[in-house]
């Protein structure tokens, strides 16, 4: 891989109603970055076509330790669905903080556990309806077991024959 920057890179963006600042502060509550620029619906004199937005989240960027995501408040914004943000997780312990921040008030759709892909996996829907897998390293020999050890490279996982250890952590 090439130490150059690339040249496309993904990031998602969140569409919220009303209420990005209060998830973006969720989400810095919960330990994953910061509020890196924010500007506001009809800041700086620019036109507003819906007055009902004035003074609400135009732009923002979020930012922590491997975590960059963009968000704004949208008078037409739909029900997110049918899209997740993946958080991998080295260590187990945060894997479970993490989890259990993003579960407070919302809606935990799999339990954290063991899965062909990984030790420690979980779903939730966060109180402002945005879904996160969260997936980290399992306990070894404590009921979790490490997700790459769960298949090593090159071995079939038993559940989907097809498929290939897909372990981001290297062996």
């Amino acid at each position: 891989m090439s130490a150059a920057r690339p040249a496309v890179r993904l990031a998602n963006c969140l569409f919220f109603a009303t209420g990005c600042e209060a998830a973006l502060a969720f989400y810095a509550g919960c330990g994953l970055g910061v509020v890196a620029e924010l500007r506001r619906h009809g800041e700086d004199g620019r036109p507003l076509a819906n007055e009902a937005m004035r003074g609400k989240v135009l732009h923002a960027r979020f930012e922590g330790p491997g975590v960059v995501f963009f968000a704004s408040d949208n008078d037409d914004a739909e029900p997110m669905r049918g899209s997740a943000h993946l958080l991998m997780v080295r260590e187990r312990e945060r894997t479970e903080r993490l989890f259990a921040a993003l579960a407070e008030g919302g809606r935990v759709t799999t339990p954290l556990g063991v899965q062909p892909w990984s030790g420690c996996y979980g779903k939730v829907t966060d109180r402002f309806g945005v879904q996160w897998m969260v997936t980290g390293r399992g306990r070894a020999g404590g009921g979790w077991a490490e997700g790459r050890d769960l298949w090593r490279h090159g071995r079939a996982c038993p559940v989907h024959p097809r498929e290939r250890d897909i372990s981001p952590y290297p062996a």
